[in-house]
């Protein structure tokens, strides 16, 4: 289905650009066109091509954004004397976090509830696999005790948790719909469990100041919060307009709502998180790099799916639980590559990358 879609947008494009004066006012092309084309597929195109206009720009604000941000975070970080590593499991995660926030929430509200929760686990995948693996390449990341005895094996819990909320991998066979609920209740819960995280990260911070100047200069606090704050608004704004663009071109392909969630949107909303996480690892801000993503990745599993949860109960069809278990599964590997040596090489960011490749293509060519 995708692949035929593809074929015949590049015909449809090839015959506009070269037989746009044989356009007929009926609205149909004329004989010599081997293949019909209506006016109707015609604006569709057009209607593709400025979605990858607007695909354009919301990536250039969502780098420019990225830069802003990290530049306030760091900078915020080093004049109340706390690591980056916190700051980005606290700040930079929740304002990268932002659009997955309003893609779930608004997909619970309207029923969606595979966009809702095939959104987070899609955008945990991608996470891990992309943009940590992204981050390593560039330049080999050091890991912190904390990282590998509190932060990722947390993440690794609350997956689990999930897991068996929704009902665990029960055998129903892959085409069953349904084969459990994320209840209100169980929303409660892992909303309860992000705040006393977030409680133990602050205590943290409190009973271990960091005295690192960095290579920031000394700005104001009112500066770093406008940094902050314009760089969440360009971040927000580029994520939007990435996700809404690339779901028209999906869906114009012939793309489903799960693997659209589990793709495109997933990917769409964690492109804050890449693109910070890359700016703040070349910048040397590894804490607040790797802080970015386990934080983010904490924040989409607890809050994010413990409010859409609250909003509306969470029905888990046998894909969905399948790629919850596929992402437990990674974060062990994950967590594996990182206690090797206290870092992540090259060469493990360049396996994580592949990895994340060849799940995508087994999504969309299955």
């Amino acid at each position: 289905m995708i692949f035929s879609k593809m074929y015949r947008f590049r015909k449809i494009t090839t015959k506009i650009t070269h037989n746009l004066p044989t356009l007929s006012r009926s609205g149909r092309t004329k004989k010599d066109f081997h293949i019909p084309v209506s006016k109707e597929e015609v604006v569709q195109v057009i209607m593709i091509f400025i979605n990858f206009i607007v695909l354009a720009a919301g990536f250039a604000a969502l780098v420019k954004g990225a830069d802003l941000f990290v530049d306030g975070s760091a900078s915020l970080a080093r004049k109340f004397n706390v690591s980056g590593l916190i700051i980005g499991l606290t700040i930079v995660a929740l304002g990268t976090s932002a659009p997955e926030l309003a893609v779930s929430t608004t997909a619970a509200l309207r029923h969606s509830n595979e966009i809702a929760l095939s959104n987070v686990v899609g955008s945990n995948l991608f996470n891990l696999l992309c943009v940590l693996g992204s981050c390593a390449v560039f330049s080999p990341v050091p890991i912190t005790p904390e990282i590998i005895k509190r932060d990722f094996p947390f993440s690794i819990i609350v997956t689990v948790l999930v897991l068996l909320f929704s009902g665990g991998l029960i055998l129903h066979g892959a085409d069953s719909q349904t084969i459990g609920t994320i209840s209100r209740f169980e929303g409660f819960i892992l909303l309860i469990a992000f705040f006393a995280y977030m409680f133990l990260l602050i205590q943290s911070a409190k009973n271990d100041p960091q005295e690192d100047p960095g290579n920031y200069a000394d700005i104001s606090l009112r500066k770093c919060t406008v940094l902050i704050l314009a760089g969440v608004a360009l971040i927000i704004a580029g994520g939007q307009a990435v996700v809404s663009s690339a779901k028209a071109i999906a869906y114009f392909f012939g793309m489903s709502e799960t693997l659209v969630g589990l793709t495109v949107v997933a990917i769409g909303t964690s492109l804050p998180e890449l693109v910070t996480s890359i700016v703040a690892s070349r910048k040397h801000e590894n804490g607040l790099a790797i802080g970015n993503v386990v934080g983010s990745n904490i924040f989409n599993i607890m809050f994010i799916l413990g409010t859409t949860a609250v909003l509306h109960p969470l029905n888990v069809t046998y894909e969905l639980s399948a790629s919850l278990v596929y992402l437990i599964l990674i974060s062990a590997v994950s967590l594996f590559f990182i206690t090797t040596n206290r870092e992540l090489s090259r060469k493990e960011g360049a396996i994580m990358i592949l990895l994340y490749v060849g799940q995508l293509a087994y999504k969309i060519i299955g």
